[in-house]
Parts: C-alpha cells; sequence; structure tokens
C-alpha cells in the first residue's frame, strides 16, 4: 500500500477498501478528498463499484472530511446528503 493510501485509511470511517475505490477514482490525499467533497467523491466510486457502494459510504465520506464517526452527523446533513448525491 503506497503512503497516499495510508493517508486516507487513517481517517475516521475510511477503511483499506474505501482508501483503495477513493485511490482507484483519483483521490489520493485527504485533501484531495476535501477538494472534491464528499458527495462528488462517492459518486465517482459508486460509478465504478456500483451497489457495492451504499448510503453509508456517502455518510462515511462526509465523516472522514468532518473527523466524526458517520453515524454522529446530524440528520440534517445526512438529508442533505441524499438530496445532493440524487441530483
Amino acid at each position: 500500500m503506497s503512503e497516499r493510501q495510508v493517508d486516507l485509511s487513517s481517517l475516521k470511517n475510511i477503511g483499506d477498501t474505501m482508501a483503495q475505490w477513493l485511490h482507484n477514482v483519483g483521490i489520493h490525499t485527504p485533501e484531495e478528498l476535501r477538494a472534491v467533497g464528499s458527495v462528488a467523491a462517492w459518486r465517482r466510486v459508486r460509478s465504478v463499484y456500483g451497489n457495492r457502494v451504499t448510503i453509508v459510504g456517502l455518510y462515511a465520506l462526509e465523516g472522514a472530511i468532518a473527523d466524526v464517526h458517520w453515524n454522529e452527523l446530524p440528520e440534517e446533513i445526512k438529508s442533505r446528503l441524499i438530496q445532493e448525491a440524487q441530483m
């Protein structure tokens, strides 16, 4: 595993699999994830990995950016993410 992937998997909610998926869609660092944003990153990953990437994956990405466990995201944020993902 490259140093860049280790950086991603060190983020809250990001395990080795999600880190690899992000790497495979061109997101290699926490800074790149923040710049792309959770919804755009989720769309990229989902476009390649399909239904293996659930809505919880979207929450996980947002939580990784905010440094909180995905389950601790407020319902308002989860609702906004779902709306943005459906656009």
